[in-house]
């Protein structure tokens, strides 16, 4: 297909309603006129849409592609009972696997080909890696970049103080093409909550760039960290521009502490990401979505030490966060969908696809009556279309240049 080709998607869903077609141009949707008689063939390519739903191409807002073991041989994973021993297993393990952009680049791919429009891709930076994991994903990235947003987080696994030379490595791995500073547990893995914050917000202020902290503490720890953040949030003017990720504690709160704090995240603009992996925490988005805070769900780890579990495919994610929220009304599954599609975007700075004319044309077919039933069924997207192309069907990519329709 012609990169400055229309493409004119017929007979689809974008709702309840009745089919109508999606018309794309130099990447957005442009409004839906009739086809026009006699129109040459080169000048349109045509799509029959089947009746099938069309949904907003998802976001995967946390992501740990340079931990994969996608595509290697299967791991057996040794038991941990601590995040100290899974990270020290995660270390003891990376040695023999492919390089990173071998790994990182099959496990995007898959992404892709399942409908992923962007990632927040965090990357271990640590004395002990230096910045091959940063160049791995980079590399990664570079090649899928017309099928792809990738914002790279450099993601200081092992602690920012309790592994000296970390905050140098963190600052060169913004050089080196990273686009978000990130943060572990200023309390639960450096043991000093005001002086990690200190260094972080320092370096995110002078060098503009995001910050996004990983947050395990749970309890009154882990609040008057989130609390702490916001706070240093305001100071730095980065409202907008600081996530939070996991943010375990906030699962505690109970109806009016929660509130108050939905409320704070939202003014001081911090986000927040989940994951709904495991058994862990999943964070109340809707209550914290009512307030007005940004919050988005990524895959977290997939494949990889930490868990032979996961995907990376973002239906999959929604149909996750619904079982473990308990959703059962059409509009309680819808709003996982949305947490994936809307929220993600939200997060990343993105515009979100309304299927309206100027709205980015990235969007995939499921075989699906509604949202609801394509949370809980989650049928493999028929097609998917980046950029207003064909990239993938049936969960097959068609080629890094938008294969032939």
């Amino acid at each position: 297909m012609d990169l400055d080709q229309r493409l004119r998607v017929t007979g689809v869903r974008t709702g309840e309603g009745a089919t109508r077609d999606l018309v794309m141009e130099r990447g957005r949707f442009v409004p839906s006129a009739p086809q026009e008689p006699g129109l040459p063939e080169e000048a349109e390519a045509v799509i029959d849409g089947a009746g099938l739903l069309a949904l907003p191409a998802p976001v995967d807002a946390h992501i740990h592609p340079d931990k994969t073991t996608w595509g290697e041989p299967w791991l057996s994973r040794e038991p941990a009972d601590s995040l100290a021993a899974l990270i020290a297993y995660d270390a003891s393990v990376r040695a023999g696997m492919r390089p990173v952009a071998e790994r990182a680049g099959a496990l995007l791919d898959h992404a892709i080909a399942h409908g992923t429009r962007a990632v927040r891709a965090h990357v271990d930076v640590a004395p002990q890696y230096g910045l091959d994991n940063v160049l791995g994903v980079r590399a990664a990235a570079a090649a899928r970049a017309d099928l792809l947003d990738t914002q790279i987080v450099a993601f200081p696994q092992l602690g920012v103080l309790a592994t000296p030379g970390t905050d140098v490595l963190l600052e060169k791995a913004l050089d080196e093409g990273a686009d978000v500073l990130g943060g572990l547990d200023p309390v639960g893995i450096d043991g000093d909550g005001d002086g990690q914050l200190a260094l972080l917000f320092g370096i995110a202020e002078r060098r503009g760039v995001e910050l996004d902290i990983h947050l395990h503490d749970r309890g009154e720890a882990g609040l008057a960290q989130i609390r702490q953040i916001a706070r240093r949030t305001a100071t730095a003017g980065l409202g907008g521009r600081v996530t939070v990720s996991h943010a375990f504690a906030l699962a505690d709160l109970d109806a009016p502490e929660l509130a108050r704090t939905a409320e704070l995240l939202a003014s001081e603009g911090v986000g927040v990401t989940t994951c709904a992996l495991g058994a862990d925490p999943v964070v109340p988005f809707q209550a914290l979505g009512r307030a007005g805070a940004r919050v988005a769900i990524g895959s977290d780890g997939v494949c990889d030490p930490w868990t032979p579990f996961g995907d990376a495919e973002m239906v999959e994610r929604a149909h996750l966060l619904a079982y473990r929220t308990d959703a059962r009304t059409d509009r309680e599954l819808a709003a996982c969908y949305a947490l994936v599609a809307d929220g993600g975007a939200d997060l990343l700075g993105l515009d979100r696809i309304t299927f309206e004319p100027d709205s980015p044309a990235d969007f995939i077919l499921v075989d699906a009556p509604s949202v609801a039933e394509a949370v809980v069924r989650k049928p493999r997207p028929r097609l998917v279309v980046r950029g207003g192309r064909v990239i993938a069907r049936d969960g097959v990519l068609l080629g890094a240049a938008g294969a032939p329709c």
